[in-house]
């Protein structure tokens, strides 16, 4: 996917643009009697053998964080798009702090017992991050030896939702967290930090996460409150991070506008929206877009305390369309998690407008035959691929001039060249990639058989 500069080594009159994303209305409401308005940190599951669940915090009535009132509760869905709860979708009662912040996820590793396939972790400062297992999601224990996988740490609050997964490109389980860090002009600002593990025992720290901007260098620091990082499905190797960005004591409603609207009297200090950023392992974020991925939008009660608060994972719910989840209307009666879509792979592309423009891509080596594309393209619009050597030379048979001209708008195309689209003798050399476009956005691109 085009959300990053990877690939790319330069770019002529073309950009990376980041894409909005397209609300679906209410998923569910967080009307149960133990929900409430202070429900939170929804993590979005893919049931194996089929289905979705969601995962959250419910709490009626604001405390301390790790209170004696919060649950875990969920609702759960065919399709991603039509959610019901159970009769009883409390699974986790009277386990404060866990039931604080509890982060679940299915544990893809092969050889996984079927007892421990269901994984979550949850817990806070004074703590550290607590496992439990399960088999089926829906009855829990606590990890063998119920000591916490992170530590309890002055510095290192886990307020926030902390999360996991095992990570088949880097072959260990990896943790995000949530912590603090001195930033110079800005005193404390809500960070991310990063531990991993090969057997989901023993945790190594690996430390402060950094934020590489579009040109290269570090981003400007922002307070990120979740981070919400996952590896993209169609894509694992890539690590799609939906997070939420907070500006504290950044108001915007008065006390009249607040009162409007119904919002608790502690929670319209501060706002925040969604942004959207990538990584393909280690301690370090792309921060390739600073602009907002989901806006508050119009309407007061959207421009509260904590509501914009986006929802772990991404799913697909339709043959040309993934899905993720918002919070909205935090600490108010509306109280509600909000469906979101974009086209598959569609956060971002690389875009030129109608004056034209190109990419020409670092040197790389394939496996495959085809060049396939996830692409769209105006009526005037188009695109042409050329392959060079590492020199950057047209390849006989694949330069611009033999390219066919792809126009339309298709989720699976082959590229193709004159004679054909076999690219089979190039597999395994290091070649470079120029990509030509007018008025059009290419948003994927991979090699196969």
């Amino acid at each position: 996917m085009f959300v990053d500069r990877y690939l790319i080594q330069a770019l002529q009159g073309a950009e990376l643009r980041l894409h909005a994303p397209s609300e679906r209305g209410t998923a569910f409401s967080f009307d149960q009697a133990h929900e409430g308005v202070f429900c939170g940190y929804v993590s979005i599951v893919t049931v194996p053998g089929g289905g979705v669940r969601a995962y959250y915090r419910g709490l009626p009535v604001a405390g301390g964080d790790g209170s004696s009132n919060e649950v875990t509760a969920y609702a759960e869905s065919r399709d991603g798009v039509t959610w019901t709860k159970p009769p009883n979708n409390v699974v986790l009662r009277a386990a404060a702090p866990v039931t604080h912040n509890f982060s679940v996820f299915v544990d893809t590793r092969a050889g996984v017992p079927p007892a421990e396939r269901w994984k979550g972790v949850g817990g806070t400062r004074l703590t550290g991050l607590i496992r439990y297992i399960s088999a089926d999601g829906v009855a829990w224990r606590r990890f063998a030896g119920g000591a916490p996988m992170l530590p309890p740490v002055p510095n290192y609050r886990y307020d926030s939702q902390n999360l996991a997964f095992w990570s088949e490109a880097e072959q260990r389980y990896v943790c995000y967290f949530r912590t603090f860090k001195e930033v110079p002009g800005l005193g404390r600002v809500r960070w991310i930090a990063r531990a991993s593990s090969p057997d989901f025992q023993t945790w190594t720290e690996e430390g402060d996460m950094t934020f590489r901007g579009a040109d290269g260098r570090e981003a400007p620091p922002e307070h990120l409150y979740t981070n919400q990082t996952s590896p993209y499905p169609r894509a694992p190797h890539l690590y799609v991070a939906i997070a939420a960005r907070f500006f504290p004591k950044r108001q915007v409603l008065s006390a009249a506008e607040a009162t409007a609207v119904n919002v608790n009297p502690a929670y319209f200090g501060d706002i925040s929206d969604t942004i959207l950023m990538t990584s393909r392992g280690g301690t370090a974020y792309d921060r390739t877009f600073m602009e907002g991925f989901v806006r508050p939008g119009i309407g007061d009660e959207n421009w509260t305390s904590r509501t914009n608060y986006p929802a772990l994972n991404v799913i697909q719910t339709g043959p040309t369309e993934l899905s993720f989840f918002v919070q909205r209307q935090y600490g108010q009666p509306g109280h509600h998690l909000a469906r979101y879509v974009v086209r598959l792979d569609g956060f971002a592309s690389l875009h030129a407008g109608y004056p034209g423009g190109e990419m020409h891509s670092k040197p790389f080596r394939f496996a495959g035959r085809e060049l396939e594309i996830n692409y769209a393209t105006s009526a005037a619009g188009s695109l042409r691929f050329e392959l060079q050597d590492e020199g950057g030379h047209a390849l006989p048979g694949r330069a611009l001039s033999d390219a066919r001209e792809i126009i339309g708008d298709q989720i699976a195309r082959i590229v193709r060249w004159k004679d054909g689209a076999d690219l089979s003798p190039l597999a395994g050399r290091t070649v470079r990639l120029r990509v030509a476009l007018k008025d059009a956005d290419l948003f994927a691109l991979r090699f196969r058989e």
